[in-house]
């Protein structure tokens, strides 16, 4: 089993997606985006797709592109609700080390906008704090490193990253 990949986790605007490419590219790894490839895989947006099929549906089948996204010497940046496929991240575990990128409630509500058009899995009745309450703990047990991005510049957390994984 191949080690040699970094694996992004977070909320939805923690920065997933763009630090994952300036570390991709400081690293000289491939850049996997899963959102990216969950929207290519069924042609639409996530947010159509979370409307069409509901959270938990939704859920599943990030589990399953979760579970088929490989590659050597690869950066992954996951979708937010990814910490919910259990066999997904296990999977991410086996294949490289897996990075939280930590961001306070108050900082993913200022970046984040609108919720729904985002694309983020809100249940029923969920508001934002709820679901960053919800997660935290599940980042926190599938991250084999924590970075701390609050205040920092995207070059800031990519050098801290690449100093807790070298």
């Amino acid at each position: 089993m191949n080690k040699d990949n970094i694996i992004l986790i977070g909320m939805p605007g923690a920065g997933k997606s763009t630090v994952g490419v300036v570390l991709a590219k400081k690293l000289g790894y491939s850049f996997v985006d899963a959102d990216l490839v969950i929207q290519s895989q069924e042609g639409k947006l996530l947010h159509e797709l979370i409307a069409e099929r509901g959270v938990e549906d939704f859920w599943k089948l990030e589990e399953a592109v979760g579970k088929s996204i490989g590659g050597k010497r690869t950066v992954i940046a996951t979708g937010g609700s990814a910490v919910y496929g259990e066999k997904a991240m296990e999977h991410y575990r086996q294949i490289g080390t897996v990075v939280y990128l930590a961001l306070p409630l108050e900082d993913i509500r200022e970046r984040l906008g609108d919720l729904t058009e985002r694309g983020v899995t809100l249940r029923d009745g969920q508001d934002l704090d709820g679901l960053y309450a919800e997660r935290q703990p599940l980042y926190e047990r599938y991250a084999d490193v924590t970075v701390d991005c609050e205040g920092f510049s995207i070059r800031e957390i990519v050098e801290k990253i690449v100093s807790t994984t070298a």
